[in-house]
């Protein structure tokens, strides 16, 4: 098999760069686990390089049927490791009984969901180097007070550090996509547990930018119900808390239900 078709319906974009592929490849920090999952590999541009590095064991995990006939043919080392599927719909935990790292060039249809499922695995997913639509991965490495900073960009950073590697151009792809890409690097950071309800904050946050022009007061009436809170930090608006600032907010509406 020569060449693989790119499927619109799988936001297939295929990187024919080198060099660009090298050095997303390389782009694990020394202690990242050296077991790596790559997620839709398409034609192994980054995976010819995954293997290059013989410390690392490496799977990945593909949708498209014709990539992963491509992959069996061009990739030998890799036959046993080939999962068939949607990483959206694996268990990880099942799958995985130790630490992994992930790597892809994303694609941009379900990159924010990728990112939510690592989320929720994050104890099995130390970290992740990925190239995501550049404005995706802008948004995750955005600070309080940016337009951009959102709900990704404060559940990442409460569970993640970020560093925006670098922008990848439209050309270096087939077909080229119609915006710029982004790659990034997440690595897990030092918090175990929140001192707060962690279904709570998870609400406020999704609530809170729900409605990112509103003050929080207004914004979490679903959540204050008849509650009248004093404190200043209502008076802000969701973009302008930071990940401590939200554990703080999520503290004194456990504290307001209780007292209630």
């Amino acid at each position: 098999m020569n060449k693989v078709r790119a499927k619109k319906h799988l936001g297939q974009h295929f990187l024919k760069d080198q060099n660009i592929a090298k050095n997303i490849a390389f782009s694990f920090t020394a202690n990242a686990p050296k077991t790596v999952l790559e997620i839709g590999p398409g034609m192994g541009i980054l995976t010819r390089y995954l293997l290059e590095d013989k410390t690392q064991k490496v799977y990945v995990v593909e949708i498209d049927k014709e990539s992963i006939e491509y992959l069996k043919d061009n990739y030998p080392p890799l036959v046993h490791n080939i999962i068939e599927g949607d990483f959206l719909k694996l268990d990880l935990t099942g799958i995985f009984q130790a630490p992994i790292s992930i790597i892809g060039n994303f694609p941009y249809n379900i990159s924010s969901q990728i990112l939510f499922k690592v989320i929720e695995n994050r104890d099995l997913v130390p970290q992740l180097v990925g190239m995501f639509q550049k404005e995706v991965a802008e948004r995750v490495a955005a600070s309080p007070g940016s337009k951009k900073y959102g709900i990704l960009s404060v559940l990442l950073q409460t569970y993640y550090s970020i560093e925006y590697l670098f922008t990848v151009n439209e050309n270096v792809f087939d077909p080229p996509p119609k915006v710029k890409s982004g790659v990034i690097r997440i690595v897990r950071n030092s918090t175990k547990t929140l001192p707060c309800d962690e279904k709570l904050y998870f609400r406020v946050i999704k609530t809170g930018f729900n409605q990112r022009r509103k003050t929080l007061s207004n914004s979490l009436k679903s959540i204050l119900l008849n509650l009248k809170p004093e404190n200043e930090i209502f008076r802000k608006r969701p973009e302008q808390l930071s990940v401590k600032e939200f554990i703080e907010l999520t503290l004194l509406i456990e504290k307001l239900q209780t007292n209630n």
